[in-house]
């Protein structure tokens, strides 16, 4: 990730908080029943420096948290919620959670969900909106998807801030991924140029971990949990039969945070594919060669697989994109089953090949338990945020605790799996496989 200036963390608020908070906390550190945040309480960007007395200018977070001064009068406020992209374990509680600390915690009247994603905010859709209840909300976090439903695209920034302002919304919740969060920026960025007091905050939704200045994104921990389920099944289907093979395609459109944290969660896996790292497949240094001496040497493989990788073999095809702009990837699954299954036959060697692709069930789950905690907490987080009157920001998750990350700070750029860090160190250690399956160049012959 780029490295961000100082201006560059700097959280805009609507202005003044007037208002005194009703939750009951204490003002002093240490107080049993917890405190309120100040604004003043940073987190440190860097918590590790190789050498201190050449370390870089100090960057800080602004801490999240509960204010004892709001910006709203909470009688007052009318709240929505709106769920964005794909579906991802923890949006029920996370929708639950805001509802919950809204109503209960700061006396809330209005609290809105708004249907399929932004389309929801496009009056051409119909009428988008629903008043949420407690008895709607009660039980939805013991189930997966979202209640609300969910879309991808944008709709027209003027349109959704017209519908907002007609329905007297002045506090919206955006849960989603990096499309989500641009649209939630534009969002605010049109509100303040009316001069429009609507506080923007948004959570972020990502099984594929892939935010910025979120180390764990909810949903990831269940799709890895869920993942190695997959992943031990397809361990015996291949020990199962003569030179057993099998490729489990798991989420990553752009990151293999999914398949790195599966594949070191179940120690099953010989091979890791990921888009970080471009891999040949022809000998003598491609995957399939090192795929082939695996098969002699030990009968039976599993290999596992992001949907974004490998992209590179499939040449000049034609690119598509969804409706949120993203590339569609071509299918690496399908195409290393075909490939494989074509180059031991070519060797007259058996096997028995398999394809397995579980990610609309994985994805569709309802949370675990450390899931549903993070949902919680990212939800709360967000509310109290936005009760004391800060807007255009996401909530972060910064060594391990909750931070205020300004959203065009999100947009600018996307997480990505480093191959120099531990967690990648980790899938070579565990599956034994190379560092890289390519085949390089000869190296220059030497100068004479």
């Amino acid at each position: 990730m780029t490295l961000p200036k100082p201006e560059d963390l700097e959280i805009r608020s609507l202005g003044e908080c007037r208002y005194p908070s009703p939750l009951q906390l204490g003002t002093a550190s240490g107080e049993y029943h917890g405190e309120f945040m100040s604004d003043a309480a940073k987190v440190r960007f860097h918590v590790e420096l190789d050498n201190l007395a050449t370390r870089p200018d100090d960057l800080f977070f602004e801490r999240a948290g509960p204010r004892a001064q709001l910006f709203f009068d909470p009688g007052k406020v009318k709240a929505a919620i709106v769920t964005c992209g794909g579906l991802c374990p923890g949006l029920n509680n996370v929708i639950r959670s805001v509802f919950l600390t809204l109503k209960y915690n700061y006396g809330v009247p209005e609290v809105y969900g708004i249907r399929y994603g932004y389309r929801g905010l496009n009056p051409v859709h119909g009428d988008g909106f629903i008043l949420l209840k407690h008895e709607m909300v009660e039980n939805i976090h013991l189930h997966g998807g979202t209640v609300l439903g969910s879309s991808r695209g944008p709709q027209p920034v003027d349109v959704m801030l017209d519908t907002l302002t007609v329905r007297g919304i002045n506090m919206l919740f955006c849960v989603g991924g990096d499309g989500t969060q641009r649209g939630a920026d534009a969002i605010a960025r049109a509100a303040r140029e009316r001069g429009r007091s609507l506080a923007v905050v948004g959570i972020p939704k990502t099984i594929d971990n892939d935010i910025p200045y979120v180390f764990r994104s909810f949903g990831y921990g269940t799709a890895v949990e869920k993942a190695r389920e997959v992943i031990a099944g397809a361990h015996a289907e291949a020990k199962g039969a003569p030179n057993g093979i099998v490729i489990v395609k798991l989420m990553g459109r752009n990151a293999g945070f999914i398949a790195a944290g599966a594949t070191t969660a179940s120690q099953e896996v010989n091979f890791a594919l990921i888009p970080e790292l471009p891999f040949d497949l022809e000998p003598p240094n491609g995957f399939l060669a090192h795929l082939e001496q695996r098969i002699l040497r030990r009968g039976h493989a599993v290999i596992v697989v992001a949907e974004g990788a490998g992209q590179h073999l499939f040449g000049d095809l034609p690119v598509e994109r969804d409706a949120s702009g993203n590339i569609k990837h071509h299918d690496i699954g399908v195409y290393l089953r075909d490939r494989i299954t074509a180059y031991f036959r070519e060797r007259r060697i058996e096997t028995n090949v398999r394809y397995i692709d579980p990610s609309y069930i994985i994805r569709s789950v309802p949370a675990n338990c450390d899931d549903a905690q993070l949902s919680d907490r990212f939800a709360r987080y967000a509310v109290h945020a936005a009760m004391a009157g800060k807007t255009d920001l996401l909530i972060g998750y910064w060594h391990g605790l909750f931070v205020h990350v300004p959203m065009a700070l999100v947009t600018s750029q996307k997480k990505r799996l480093s191959p120099k860090s531990s967690l990648w160190l980790s899938v070579l250690s565990t599956t034994g496989q190379p560092p890289l399956m390519v085949n390089a160049p000869p190296p220059e012959p030497p100068a004479s």
